[in-house]
């Protein structure tokens, strides 16, 4: 299994799961928002914030059909794509507000041409997006540059899968694989958690989830099943404009989402040893459990009945599993009613 570094953070089995806040097309075309966005992030404890870096006139025509028509000032997909474009200065502010922050910078490049802007802006990491998994100059492109790249499977077969981890595998490049279903939202039975271990086990590398569902739960699940690397769209609000919304968490959510993946970490770290813990917990265990307890005040040399003795809380006396061996046998001293038993306080006819 190979492990590498995104920054300063190692990727891989037996790492800190690995939270990627994917802002997308969040921003909507806006510098200043794109720039609030990182700040949000970084305060959710994230290790990084991903774009996505669109040259219209580098990786669309002006036939591009819409996913979902969504933009009444748009009116074309193209015209999307264009307005919004950052310029290689305003990347290179994104980048080093994201390094102020001490977040990684990931971007997704759709074009050639945005892979050699984001070199020159600079980027901590490559994300291949689903539908550029089929773009093989791309990914020859990015292999160059010797930058760790997250590879997402979420619109490839098995064999393009082969054939992209291959070509980081005779490249000796840094890479992981992300398990995505390209529906937005992705509905659970969608979600493909399967996947994990499958490419885990044919690929060797470190694996993770690129979801979709606009919940936390996906990402805390692929914790408990071995994901070294999360990714999630992010949003302000549910209500704001834009194709991925419906597919985001909020910031808010973001935040819990970190806490459940390091306690989720914290709870795959440290196995539990049943026998350790009843040990443990015996002080806890007096509260929970019952002991034999007198049902009526009882002299001395009373020969105890079912109708003498029951069993009540706290357990710190003959415990309610020896109530039946107590039947039958001599009280060597006086009791009150709801007293607990002590084995000191009976003659038992096994003795």
């Amino acid at each position: 299994m190979k492990i590498f570094h995104i920054k300063n953070k190692k990727i891989g089995i037996g790492h800190t799961p690995y939270v990627v806040a994917e802002v997308a097309q969040a921003h909507d075309g806006s510098l200043g928002t794109a720039h609030a966005y990182i700040d949000a992030i970084a305060r959710t404890g994230a290790d990084a914030v991903k774009f996505q870096t669109h040259i219209a006139e580098a990786e669309s025509t002006q036939e591009e059909p819409w996913r979902i028509k969504f933009s009444p000032q748009d009116e074309t997909r193209y015209d999307y794509w264009r307005r919004l474009e950052f310029s290689e200065a305003q990347w290179r502010g994104l980048y080093a507000h994201a390094q102020e922050q001490g977040m990684a910078f990931i971007s997704s490049p759709f074009s050639i041409k945005a892979v050699d802007m984001l070199i020159e802006t600079g980027i901590d990491a490559w994300k291949i997006a689903s539908g550029e998994v089929a773009t093989p100059d791309l990914i020859e492109k990015v292999v160059e540059s010797n930058i760790p790249v997250l590879v997402s499977s979420g619109m490839s077969s098995f064999e393009e899968i082969k054939k992209v981890v291959k070509i980081f595998r005779q490249r000796d490049k840094p890479f992981s694989l992300l398990q995505c279903s390209s529906y937005y939202p992705c509905p659970p039975e969608k979600v493909g958690l399967n996947n994990l271990a499958l490419f885990r086990e044919e690929f060797k590398c470190p694996v993770g989830l690129s979801d979709h569902s606009g919940t936390i739960y996906p990402s805390l699940a692929a914790v408990v099943l071995g994901a070294s690397i999360l990714e999630v769209h992010v949003t302000f609000s549910r209500d704001l404009f834009g194709p991925d919304v419906s597919s985001s968490i909020t910031i808010e959510e973001l935040a819990t989402l970190i806490k459940g993946v390091r306690f989720c970490e914290k709870m795959m770290g440290n196995p539990v040893d049943k026998d350790r813990l009843a040990k443990e917990l015996a002080p806890m265990r007096q509260l929970f459990t019952k002991s034999v307890v007198s049902v009526r005040d009882l002299a001395a040399g009373t020969i105890l009945t079912g109708e003498d003795v029951t069993v009540k809380k706290p357990g710190h006396g003959i415990p309610a599993k020896e109530l039946n061996s107590v039947i039958g046998c001599r009280l060597r001293t006086d009791v009150r009613v709801d007293q607990v038993l002590l084995p000191g306080d009976i003659e038992w006819n096994s003795q």
